[in-house]
């Protein structure tokens, strides 16, 4: 029985031996799902040989292209440059599914064609996807990464029933764009519509009361985030992150008790918050207490940097001195 693997490395085999047609064969032939590199690899081939065959088939495959796969970059990036090469995105019959893909990809390139090729496949999509929540998130997500704040407004307002996610994609974007404080304004407009944000969307307006440094806000969020995202390791995280940078490292501390599970992140804001706060020692210490096998390069940086801060020169040295990996921004950390 030929299994995903076996018809992987046979239109590898074609690929590398240029022989596309005879890929593009296979491809009408497969029956069973495809994963990322296959797809990628299908893409590849379809945009090299640029036929009708090659269209039809390219356009098919990116119809039923999981949503796992979409959000692989390379995945979405081949998708894109295959679309430019039929004669660019703008010509090809896209529904909402496509529509997604390219935003996503536009929004994971940046560059100015994926800017040029964005906008103008924005301007000329259908009135009837305008109002489908996941077309226009992704959308409003791309608008945002271009730095487009007001063109992602004025979709966010023309949308009539805005879902969760819709909200989120507005309010991360003005974390972005370093207008947080339009985040509290959006939380009030979703508390009016009993709009209650997902765990993505906690997050994100955690992100904006860091952002913002008012105890107020912090603590009007967080009295009003539910006790089952409270437990969850990503809001703990992040409300580490946001009591540490807002000064209250005792609130920060209490977090950090109360994660049963901790992993890198969990330590890395931790001892940024003692870093930020000018408490070395107990940065240090926790450093030491951290499993080695979740330190990375940001724990080492944000340990170097409370050194830094306290005047803990010896140990910085000590600590510098045992990172075997030594890449330039942890250089450029202890000079």
């Amino acid at each position: 029985i030929k299994n995903i693997i076996t018809h992987g490395a046979m239109v590898k085999g074609y690929v590398g031996n240029e022989m596309f047609e005879k890929a593009l064969d296979l491809f009408e032939q497969i029956d069973i799902e495809l994963d990322d590199a296959t797809y990628t690899i299908a893409f590849n081939c379809c945009a090299k040989l640029c036929n009708d065959r090659a269209m039809k088939i390219g356009k098919e495959l990116l119809a039923k292209m999981p949503e796992n796969s979409r959000n692989n970059n390379i995945t979405s990036t081949s998708a894109i440059d295959m679309l430019m090469k039929f004669g660019d995105v703008e010509s090809a019959e896209l529904n909402d599914v496509t529509y997604t893909i390219v935003f996503n990809a536009c929004a994971k390139l940046g560059n100015d064609r994926a800017m040029k090729i964005g906008k103008k496949l924005l301007d000329e999509m259908p009135a009837n996807y305008r109002n489908d929540n996941i077309t226009s998130t992704s959308a409003i997500d791309m608008l945002m990464k271009f730095g487009d704040v007001e063109s992602a407004e004025r979709i966010f307002r023309s949308i009539k029933a805005k879902g969760a996610n819709i909200y989120g994609a507005l309010m991360n974007g003005y974390n972005l764009n370093g207008e947080s404080w339009k985040c509290f304004k959006i939380f009030e407009e979703m508390k009016e519509k009993d709009i209650i944000p997902d765990e993505i969307g906690w997050t994100i307006l955690i992100g904006a009361c860091s952002k913002s440094g008012m105890l107020h806000h912090c603590q009007y969020v967080v009295n009003q985030i539910p006790l089952n995202i409270q437990n969850k390791i990503r809001t703990q995280n992040a409300l580490i992150d946001m009591w540490g940078k807002c000064g209250s490292i005792e609130k920060a501390k209490n977090v950090f008790d109360l994660v049963v599970d901790r992993d890198t992140i969990t330590y890395n804001a931790m001892i940024n918050a003692f870093a930020l706060n000018g408490m070395g020692t107990q940065a240090v210490e926790l450093y030491r207490k951290m499993p080695n096998n979740l330190r990375d390069y940001i724990s080492q940086i944000c340990v170097l940097n409370a050194c830094s801060h306290a005047g803990l020169l010896h140990e910085a040295r000590t600590i510098f001195n045992e990172i075997s990996l030594k890449t330039e921004s942890i250089i450029t950390t202890m000079v």
